[in-house]
């Protein structure tokens, strides 16, 4: 049995080369811009993994693990694993920086265990209801997109931003030429014009170009914030999705919905195995990245059998445009890219889930009880 603890600080992450600073200040536009009462929550997440082969696969055992980047948001306070892996080790070798534990078995016969547990700390990142953008003017000329901005902007294979995507994204924004004004009203016409369908596996597949093609506006959490990602990108507008966890139950808009947005029990322990969440992100020059999560307003819908008219609903869709709620933590952007090392598959829609491979045969990540695993994540007080 073999145990590894990392982070006993913020210092140490940075020196390891894992993190960045504890909740900058810097008025970089590449950070996220947060005006904070200073409150946070800390969470403890702690997830057990017991691998089981597929009927029929046998051989080495590759597992990658997303891990949380550092943000203004959200800090990684302490990780530590053990488990009896042949190697376990920690890297952001991709093009996203994606950060995630790869760990290796040698064989599959025999058990495949790790436990992991990780301690996070949180602030809700309000932009708007803090009114950080009160100040905030376009630049009177054309800003210069910082090189690490310019990915948000291009396609991948599940992000099209040419044809029916981009006359879709034109038709919404009509003649509004404010970038603001423009992301809110894509975000209106998603919360509105799609629905969340729990039939639909996992968080979804977010295949924007399959989705408008369709004309099929139903989906999960991937599906409905990639395209407000997609359709930001179209007009113009920097968006990226960002593939977390929800950690412990919702105390601003549990009014809403005791449900939709995040639950735990009375001692702050809830079982999250099945808590993935994809929320979004866009960019305003000159100021930087503002958090939207219209695919949460669908799922409020639902749960609560409203309908888009309803006071409620209007309520939380005007919260969750500028501000996000942090009962839950973020791993990464990544979208459409290789893991590393390379996963025999090709590469990965996303890593919002575990990610595992026997002799080369993916696991079923949506499935925790098959895949196996665990989570559990307490709230400390």
């Amino acid at each position: 049995m073999e145990r590894r603890n990392f982070l006993k600080s913020a210092a140490a992450l940075s020196t390891l080369g894992l993190v960045s600073p504890v909740f900058s200040e810097s008025k970089q536009v590449t950070q996220p811009a947060v005006i904070s009462s200073g409150k946070t929550r800390r969470f403890v997440m702690t997830q057990t993994y017991s691998l089981k082969a597929p009927k029929g696969s046998e051989g080495r055992v590759n597992l990658w693990i997303p891990i949380p980047e550092n943000t203004a948001f959200q800090q990684l306070l302490d990780l530590s694993f053990s488990g009896n892996y042949q190697n376990a080790a920690l890297n952001a070798n991709n093009r996203y920086g994606a950060k995630m534990l790869f760990v290796s078995w040698a064989d599959s016969k025999g058990a495949l265990d790790i436990k992991v547990e990780m301690t996070i700390e949180t602030r809700d990142w309000e932009v708007l209801k803090e009114n950080a953008l009160a100040d905030w003017q376009l630049p009177e000329h054309d800003a210069i997109i910082p090189d690490e901005i310019k990915p948000f902007l291009h396609a991948t294979p599940h992000i099209p931003v040419d044809g029916l995507v981009k006359e879709t994204a034109l038709k919404i924004i009509g003649q509004e030429k404010a970038p603001l004004k423009q992301a809110r009203l894509i975000h209106d016409w998603v919360s509105t014009h799609m629905h969340r369908d729990d039939a639909v596996i996992g968080c979804g597949t977010g295949d924007v170009g399959e989705i408008l093609k369709t004309n099929k506006l139903g989906g999960k959490c991937t599906d409905i914030n990639s395209v407000f990602v997609a359709l930001c990108r179209a007009a113009g507008i920097p968006a990226r999705e960002m593939f977390g966890i929800r950690l412990g139950a919702s105390v601003k808009l549990d009014n809403y919905s005791k449900k939709a947005f995040g639950s735990a029990d009375a001692k702050g322990v809830a079982k999250v195995s099945g808590g993935q969440h994809c929320r979004a992100m866009f960019w305003l020059a000159g100021f930087g990245w503002v958090p939207a999560d219209p695919a949460d307003v669908t799922k409020m819908r639902l749960t609560e059998k409203k309908e888009n008219g309803d006071p409620a609903v209007k309520a939380v869709n005007d919260y969750l445009f500028g501000n996000w709620e942090m009962n839950w933590v973020g791993f990464n952007h990544a979208r459409d890219f290789a893991l590393f090392p390379a996963a025999e598959q090709g590469d990965v829609n996303n890593l919002g889930y575990p990610y595992a491979e026997v002799d080369g045969d993916p696991l079923n990540f949506y499935d925790p009880a098959l895949f196996s695993y665990d989570y559990v994540s307490v709230e400390q007080h």
